[in-house]
């Protein structure tokens, strides 16, 4: 039987369409699977999404619609846009699925019933985005220290779990198994920022919504988000806590513990500390590695729809083809590093790595074919000049590519490919197959060098294909061969002579960045341009008379004060010219008395005296807005006191 390879995606939380840097995740994950795939493993890629929370439950009342209903729509979208980007998964897990459900229930008892929980109460800050609780110490500048957004107070009884227990066996178990947290940098983080001083007991239910897995021993709690998401790692493979390892299906037998949990560098701490913890309370073996990898900016700066920096993948792909995202996304991010996404870079790798390294590679070889040789692959002759360098490079490049994507540097391995294709183009410069051409004897070394071509396109077709599998298959069929798997690159030459090849087709056109850029900004303006605002409903006509009853003055802000102890009011003397007034405005939110002094304004001159806080009010200033209070000014030459019609 072929050895198994597990590998999991973090699931995303089904609360909005996932950008680009969230889809890099599924991506890269899919290419690891797709690699193993061709290795003869037997592989189970899981990937999925995470539906509970009050976050969601919020969200779909705001849209009027129950949370399951939300999270149908979001799941939807995310899952459209993993299929439109190729990801081969295995199973799309929800947290919904009632199998996850009923699992995690029996995880919940399990954990009760060891005595790994017990009933407390929670106070601490609460970051409702990523549902997550912090101590005084654990925020940053007041806020979130994961998103850096606010936090606000929260009390609730709740079920924690003895997170203390099992400290000292996972400080133990990292620092004896090298490569379980990856990259390094990570695991030191781990160790000396949470471990090793020390863990809290962990939060693991809520009371203040109803949107999740209820405690079977405790319904009216419901599980806090990372039991019930993380879990799902396991229940995916079908495993229920309240069977015996030998009753557990044989999907789970078979793939625990997963090779590898490819998540963002921003969620390892939940995957390094939390999810290792709980596998040790069920007492079963932890996942062989656990890839935190960076994320994709946006120029300089993290996607985020408040910057309107956000770029999705279907976009993306409308323009450039989803073979064209894949390959930008896996050679473009660095193994530990952030990576950075725009769409100069975006057009620079295209036409430079798939334009003309690629493309022009294939399509120049396939016409040769098609000249010199009718359409069929000539048969090789002797070896002579650049060959064997040629051909070492391509067998090289197997194992680096083997080497790079077994240790989750797929920039490298990418790296790796267009070296060696950059190699094939060079080869040609060197043999000069248009001069071969010209003579009889020239021929007979043409044959080798074309034949040296199409096998190193192969190679290239091959070793490219858990990366852009669509565009591999279009090489292959060029090609006109069904050698294509890991086991036909042990050696240089495994292209059959005599077959004919495909008609050449171009597979990447080269793309004017100049006028891409235009559209998108094109694009990007016609989408700034403000939307009108709906007509408000305002209010019953009035006539001409009732208007001219308002009198309204010119006037001049000579003093302005805060009013003692009210945080909205501002005390203003007002000169018409022809006497000053006293008058209360409810702006202190929106300005400064120093804004104020000097300005000219519009005055309601006629308004009935109101007092407050104690002051007597002679009039009303002219504003706009309700949400954000503009003052109506006037120019500075205005004159004071006159009436405004």
């Amino acid at each position: 039987m072929a050895d198994k390879f597990y590998i999991t995606t973090a699931i995303p939380y089904a609360s909005q369409k996932p950008h680009f840097g969230n889809t890099y995740e599924v991506i890269m994950t899919d290419c690891i699977a797709r690699y193993k795939k061709q290795r003869g493993y037997d592989v189970f890629f899981c990937t999925g999404t995470d539906e509970h929370g009050k976050k969601i439950e919020n969200a779909a009342a705001e849209a009027g619609m129950s949370p399951k209903e939300y999270a149908d729509g979001v799941t939807k979208q995310i899952r459209t846009v993993w299929d439109l980007v190729g990801a081969d998964y295995d199973r799309f897990i929800r947290t919904t699925d009632e199998d996850h459900v009923a699992a995690v229930q029996t995880i919940l008892q399990k954990f009760y019933d060891n005595g790994d929980i017990y009933k407390g109460y929670y106070e601490g800050w609460y970051c409702e985005p990523d549902e997550s609780f912090y101590t005084d110490t654990q925020l940053v500048d007041g806020k979130c220290p994961d998103c850096g957004r606010e936090v606000k107070r929260a009390k609730e009884e709740t079920y924690y779990f003895r997170m203390s227990k099992y400290t000292k066996r996972l400080i133990d178990y990292i620092e004896s198994h090298p490569g379980f947290i990856e990259p390094e940098g990570r695991k030191k983080e781990m160790l000396n920022n949470f471990l090793i001083p020390g863990l809290q007991d962990l939060c693991i239910s809520r009371t203040s919504f109803t949107w999740g897995v209820p405690l079977p021993f405790d319904p009216k709690h419901v599980s806090y988000v990372w039991v019930d998401a993380l879990s799902n790692y396991i229940t995916a493979l079908g495993y229920r806590a309240d069977l015996t390892y030998d009753e557990q299906p044989e999907r789970f037998r078979r793939f625990w513990p997963a090779d590898c949990h490819v998540i963002g560098k921003d969620i390892l701490r939940f995957h390094t500390i939390y999810w290792p913890i709980f596998l040790m309370a069920l007492d079963l073996p932890l996942p062989e590695k656990v890839f935190g990898h960076p994320w994709f900016n946006f120029g300089v700066n993290k996607m985020s729809k408040s910057r309107g920096n956000v770029v999705y993948a279907d976009d993306l792909a409308q323009r450039f083809g989803v073979d064209g995202v894949r390959w930008y996304a896996l050679a473009e991010m660095p193994y530990a590093t952030d990576g950075s996404i725009t769409y100069e870079s975006v057009i620079a790798r295209y036409n430079t790595d798939l334009a003309n390294n690629l493309g022009n590679l294939v399509n120049r070889t396939i016409a040769m074919t098609k000249k010199y040789f009718d359409g069929v692959v000539p048969a090789p002759g002797a070896e002579e000049g650049p060959d064997a360098e040629l051909k070492a490079v391509c067998l090289q490049t197997v194992a680096d590519v083997c080497a790079k994507l077994d240790s989750y540097r797929v920039a490298d391995a990418c790296s790796a490919i267009t070296d060696m294709l950059s190699r094939a183009n060079k080869y040609i410069d060197e043999t000069t197959p248009w001069i071969l051409a010209k003579t009889d004897e020239g021929k007979i070394r043409l044959a080798t060098v074309i034949y040296n071509l199409l096998e190193s396109i192969r190679f290239g077709a091959c070793l490219l294909a858990p990366f852009i599998p669509s565009t591999s298959d279009a090489i292959i069929a060029q090609l006109g061969t069904d050698k294509r798997g890991y086991s036909s690159l042990g050696a240089f030459g495994a292209l059959e002579p005599g077959k004919a090849v495909g008609e050449p087709s171009v597979l990447f056109a080269r793309i004017d960045e100049k006028a891409v850029l235009a559209e998108i900004e094109a694009e990007r303006a016609a989408k700034e341009e403000p939307a009108r605002p709906p007509k408000p409903e305002g209010l019953p006509q009035i006539t001409i008379d009732d208007f001219m009853g308002v009198e309204l003055r010119t006037a001049q802000v000579v003093a302005c004060e805060a009013v003692p102890k009210a945080k909205k009011l501002l005390k203003l003397t007002v000169d018409l010219g022809y006497e000053t007034r006293t008058v209360v405005s409810g702006i202190a939110k929106f300005y400064k008395p120093e804004d104020l002094v000097g300005k000219k304004i519009a005055l309601v001159a006629n308004l009935k005296p109101a007092t407050l806080c104690g002051i007597e009010s002679n009039g009303m200033i002219l504003a706009s807005g309700e949400e954000n209070v503009r003052v109506v000014f006037l120019a500075d030459d205005t004159p004071l006191g006159e009436r405004i019609r």
